[in-house]
């Protein structure tokens, strides 16, 4: 071993009191985003309905707020059995299994963007498959999303993609939103032993990359509304990036190569984008791309300071966060999650 030189004492007590005050200046600032945290969940604890559901603004949106909302409370470390939110978490567990139908779908026929809260809900339930300690409800659960990855599969247009609702139901019309949750979910569902079929995962990547933009612009590598066009989305962009980990691609490939310098320009130039609230779907986007940078562990500290700023500045008395478009339920259950990724609970979303 090299030998190593002793400081003086006076030297080292220096040292020590400059660094003191950063050291408490961090525990403080942690501890604000703690609360932060804490408040958030409170709120969405209180939210939730009797029957076990969280909705949007004029009562939409059910399974699709469930599912975020439950992922925000499973992501603090409780589960449906044990920890502060165990009670919420198993009232969400059993709506959500309560709303599947004879033909796999998790949710609702009569809703117009069914496939969204399909895809949270295999989300979330392959989250918790594995903490159920009941045999006969562990079976129920694996029941549904071995019919509900059925369904996801029965679902897929002939381009790869996803809609609103099932290819049948929508004529065979596919978007990029859609088709990330979808990807994602059954992601998580294979994760948690349920057979998915790689060939389903494939031809959402192809999909995904029919969509991606490739003009030797700075729209290169942007991922448009649908394979139809639509132009490079920043959003939309973020959250592919995320489906494409969560399909095994973590940046091995050309186009995400491409999607990732896309998002480097567009997203997050010399990390000051995440302070500009001024393009829509700005909390969407950073719930997704906040998963991409958290494996990012050279950026991750300073993207990841920047967005608790903004968050925490902006956190309502209640503990909500607002949005006129979906309600504060949906930006308070994706802030929450983003603000929780360090924890490492849930297993899609960990490094």
């Amino acid at each position: 071993m090299p030998h190593r030189k002793k400081f003086p004492s006076l030297v080292l007590a220096v040292l020590v009191g400059m660094l003191l005050p950063t050291h408490r200046a961090v525990a403080q600032d942690q501890a604000q985003v703690d609360r932060c945290v804490t408040r958030a969940l409170d709120y969405l604890a209180r939210e939730q309905k009797r029957q076990g559901f969280w909705e949007a603004r004029e009562g939409q949106y059910r399974v699709a707020m469930t599912a975020l909302s439950a992922m925000a409370l499973l992501s603090e470390g409780s589960t449906p059995t044990r920890g502060k939110y165990a009670k919420e978490l198993s009232r969400a567990v059993d709506y959500l299994l309560e709303t599947a139908q004879p033909n796999g779908l998790i949710g609702y026929p009569n809703d117009y963007h069914y496939t969204y809260g399909h895809g949270f809900s295999m989300l979330f339930l392959s989250q918790v498959f594995g903490e159920e300690g009941d045999m006969q409800r562990r079976q129920r659960i694996e029941r549904t999303l071995q019919k509900a990855v059925q369904f996801s599969i029965e679902a897929q247009t002939s381009k790869g993609g996803w809609g609103y609702v099932s290819a049948r139901d929508g004529n065979d019309f596919d978007e990029g939103s859609t088709c990330v949750t979808q990807v994602q979910g059954l992601r998580a569902c294979r994760n948690a032993g349920i057979v998915v079929a790689r060939e389903v995962i494939d031809r959402a990547k192809s999909y995904i990359h029919q969509c991606m933009v490739d003009d030797g612009t700075t729209s290169t590598g942007g991922i448009q509304y649908s394979i139809r066009g639509g132009g490079a989305r920043a959003p939309i962009t973020a959250a592919a990036v995320a489906s494409m980990y969560s399909a095994g691609d973590y940046g091995e490939s050309d186009d995400v190569k491409k999607m990732l310098k896309f998002c480097e320009i567009n997203i997050w130039p010399q990390g000051g984008a995440v302070k500009n609230n001024g393009f829509g779907h700005w909390h969407y986007l950073h719930y997704y791309f906040a998963q991409v940078m958290f494996r990012d562990e050279e950026q991750w500290p300073k993207y990841r300071d920047e967005l608790q700023q903004v968050l925490v500045s902006t956190q309502t008395a209640d503990g909500s966060w607002q949005d006129s478009t979906y309600g504060n339920v949906y930006v308070t259950a994706i802030n929450a999650t983003v603000l929780q990724l360090e924890n490492g609970y849930l297993p899609i979303y960990q490094r």
